[in-house]
């Protein structure tokens, strides 16, 4: 498979990938290329920078250029697992544990039979599924790890 570089009479610049040249000449005449911003069918290829790979003698030669992205990515995720473990720590001090009962405790909050608050707790993908068709509104709460350990 090929990608071309196509500019269409609007100006627009788009890709698109085709077998070989001449499926995409063929293409390109009977009309069926055309612009996915407008529409338009009157579209030529444009200048293109080949995608050549290095040699591995040179890649290897090369700086990573991902280590700083890497370490910006390390630390989102620090920040991520942070904010997870602060919401787990607001729930579990302001909400009431109530473990592998909370399909049925959701239940009656919900239809009025039980005190309405906050709770969490455990609930299979089914049990999650069908408080959600009932118009329950559940969230699940992450598990991030715990570091103190």
């Amino acid at each position: 498979m090929i990608v071309y570089q196509f500019r269409c009479s609007n100006g627009h610049e788009f890709d698109a990938w085709f077998r070989d040249s001449s499926t995409c000449d063929l293409q390109i005449k009977a009309g069926d290329v055309e612009c996915p911003h407008c529409g338009d069918q009157h579209v030529c290829k444009a200048v293109m920078a080949p995608n050549i790979a290095p040699s591995r003698s040179r890649a290897k030669s090369l700086p990573p250029e991902s280590d700083r992205a890497e370490k910006r990515a390390h630390e989102v995720a620090e920040k991520i697992l942070e904010a997870v473990g602060q919401i787990r720590g607001h729930v579990e001090e302001n909400f009431d544990n109530v473990g592998d009962e909370f399909a049925d405790e959701a239940r009656r909050i919900h239809y009025g039979e039980a005190e309405e608050r906050g709770i969490f707790g455990e609930a299979t993908d089914e049990e999650a599924e069908e408080l959600d068709e009932e118009g329950i509104e559940v969230h699940r709460l992450p598990n991030p790890p715990r570091r103190d350990s």
